[in-house]
């Protein structure tokens, strides 16, 4: 507005404070228009916003309408609105991915469950609401990467609240367990793989052995689990999002045990 034009941030959407509105009623009517038309003539620039219900500047409103650039008002102060606009935009622009899958908060940790078709997801997850765990998302989940690598998953609108249980069919599991059976979004902080029991197949037995699924842009620790008759899934995964809170304050099991077993050989051998 006052002719610097250098580092000029058009592609953002520009807030019109008191401050700046002051400018524009006290500048120089020409001095000012001028400004403004290099401001506007950038086609990136979305729109200006001005806060606090303040009255528009006559010479901003008419070279925003020569320019067609569209031009709002909030009654909101500036520094509520600036607060309200940076979390809008980051929802709606925050890279997307929609998964296959279940994503089950357990323990205020969000445990999202993957595997083939009919490995038992959806049970599983049925298991864990009834153990007192909270429903975010079946069948699909929509994951979002919010800044500092967070994952954050959701529900469609559609599904919200529905689970889909082979032999039951659509169940609500909000009328059936209250309402404190559902969350809208969950920070994922763990995946686990339901797989077919494979005798030929890897599994890890120790926990020394981090795995990892990349989605979008972040790596999430991942558990395989494979599914055999009389396997309790539910307490399973219980353990493995326990064990995994563990790690994220520092602790590891397998590491701890690692190194006393490592002591005491080291022992021996000196004696």
């Amino acid at each position: 507005m006052a002719g610097f034009p250098a580092n000029f941030r058009a592609e953002r959407v520009q807030i019109i404070g008191r401050g700046e509105q002051a400018y524009c009623l006290e500048a120089p009517a020409a001095r000012l228009s001028a400004s403004l038309e290099r401001m506007l003539d950038n086609p990136a620039l979305p729109c200006l916003v001005v806060t606090r219900g303040l009255r528009i500047p006559a010479a901003l409103s008419e070279v925003c309408r020569r320019r067609k650039v569209p031009l709002l008002r909030t009654r909101l102060d500036t520094a509520a609105f600036v607060g309200e606009l940076t979390f809008l935009l980051e929802e709606k622009l925050a890279p997307l991915a929609r998964l296959h899958g279940v994503l089950v908060d357990v323990y205020g940790l969000g445990v999202l469950i993957q595997g083939e078709a009919g490995i038992g997801k959806s049970e599983c997850a049925l298991e864990l609401v009834k153990r007192g765990h909270i429903l975010v998302a079946d069948d699909i989940v929509e994951v979002r990467q919010k800044h500092g690598d967070v994952l954050v998953g959701s529900c469609p609108d559609a599904l919200r609240h529905y689970l889909e249980v082979r032999g039951l069919g659509i169940i609500d599991v909000k009328l059936l367990f209250g309402v404190g059976s559902i969350l809208n979004h969950s920070t994922i902080g763990l995946a686990v793989n339901l797989e077919a029991w494979n005798p030929e197949a890897h599994y890890d037995r120790t926990g020394l052995h981090k795995q990892t699924a990349r989605i979008l842009d972040v790596d999430v620790p991942l558990v395989r689990i494979p599914v055999t008759p009389g396997r309790n899934l539910a307490v399973l995964i219980e353990v493995a999002a326990l064990n995994q809170r563990l790690r994220q304050g520092g602790t590891s099991s397998a590491e701890d045990f690692n190194k006393r077993l490592l002591a005491r050989m080291s022992a021996r051998g000196r004696s």
